[in-house]
């Protein structure tokens, strides 16, 4: 059975290996083709627009395996098919739980590489092709929203720890791709969610251990914060004015300061969660927890990055079938057509699931496993049907 199982492996690997690189080609041709139109623009030459699309392949590669491992299985499958090889393994006592048994050794390879390609490379190179592309145009990383970069972190009474004062809120209009921070801007309220002070840098650099350098920097210190309250009349607020209120302003060339908010923060709070790692993830959904912000999104990126990859047996599954169906049931070619439909509708289904179970607030592990377990039924169904006819 060793024999066999390398014949199995080594077939399905140079097929494997065959399509994920037809798709790889196709895919880098439609990313140049997309850069095409900036080449020239801000000093973007076609060396830039190349080297972006090669440290994108890692990325692509992630995306198109689990397709180019079904393609490639249902191709193998339908070879022995059609050579008759795979009855006369039956024939010699193979078994359909031995085959399944034989492919799942195979898929764990597969599984591995994908998972490396994830957690490892992915999260590296993708932010790298970006940091290339806005260095090589002189941009600037930019903000959703026209008033820039919004995040929130907590003030506590000893940096890090200790006692919860507020709450803080960044307003960054420029990321550098080194990471400087330009115009910022940090709303400090307290419990109440009353402003306490307002402070404005120009610039702000982080100096590692959770601590930014602030320059050029203007502090407005509000010891009155009901001053601000939503609805105050003028009355009651020339009151307060006169008799407790008072706003401080202190200029200052530099100032620490003490943040949980990191450069590996904001580079996550831009980037897509598609292209992070699960430990990436998982430490951001944290921060947005320890924040009572939204983690939905996130939450479903991290699940996605653990099942997406085992997904791959189950497509593997999905081929199995195609070798117990015999020439007349259609040629190679038809066969391998019929993968792709099959890997194309996965694709389309797992991205569906993503984006109603995100609006319909679905638990996300049931939102990133529900297409696996679809397709893991169909795979069974499927078996059983071509077992007994």
């Amino acid at each position: 059975m060793s024999i066999l199982q390398r014949y199995f492996a080594s077939s399905i690997a140079q097929a494997v290996a065959f399509v994920l690189l037809a798709l790889l080609g196709l895919t880098a041709f439609m990313d140049l083709t997309g850069e095409l139109p900036a080449v020239g623009k801000n000093g973007y030459s076609l060396q830039h627009a190349l080297l972006y699309v090669v440290l994108m392949v890692p990325e692509r590669v992630y995306r198109v395996l689990p397709v180019a491992t079904l393609i490639g299985t249902i191709y193998i499958m339908a070879q022995f098919a059609s050579s008759s090889e795979f009855t006369i393994m039956r024939a010699a006592s193979l078994s359909t739980r031995m085959a399944v048994g034989m492919l799942f050794r195979i898929g764990v390879v597969i599984v591995a590489i994908a998972f490396v390609f994830g957690e490892l490379i992915v999260p590296r190179t993708a932010p790298l092709a970006e940091k290339v592309r806005l260095t090589a145009q002189g941009a600037t990383v930019s903000a959703e929203f026209r008033s820039g970069l919004w995040t929130k972190d907590i003030i506590k009474s000893e940096g890090l720890t200790g006692e919860v004062l507020g709450s803080r809120f960044f307003n960054v209009r420029e990321v550098r791709p080194d990471g400087q921070l330009i115009d910022v801007k940090l709303y400090e309220f307290d419990t109440s969610f009353r402003l306490r002070s307002l402070i404005v840098a120009r610039r702000a650099t982080f100096q590692g251990k959770s601590v930014w350098r602030l320059e050029d920097v203007t502090e407005t210190r509000f010891s009155n914060p009901a001053l601000l309250a939503a609805g105050a009349t003028a009355n009651a607020q020339n009151h307060f004015a006169q008799e407790t209120s008072k706003v401080d302003t202190i200029k200052m060339a530099t100032r620490d300061l003490v943040s949980e908010i990191t450069p590996k923060i904001l580079s996550v709070s831009r980037r897509d969660p598609e292209r992070m790692s699960a430990n990436e993830l998982a430490v951001y959904t944290r921060h947005l927890q320890e924040n009572k912000q939204e983690t939905n999104r996130f939450k479903v990126a991290f699940w996605k990055k653990l099942i997406d990859p085992l997904a791959i047996f189950v497509l593997m599954a999905l081929a199995l079938p195609f070798a117990y169906l015999h020439a007349r049931s259609g040629g190679v070619s038809l066969k391998v057509f019929v993968g792709v439909m099959i890997g194309v509708s996965f694709l389309l289904v797992n991205t569906l699931f993503s984006h109603v179970g995100m609006l319909s607030t679905w638990p996300p592990v049931l939102t990133a496993a529900a297409p696996s377990v679809l397709y893991l039924l169909l795979a069974m169904g499927a078996l059983w049907w071509v077992e007994r006819h």
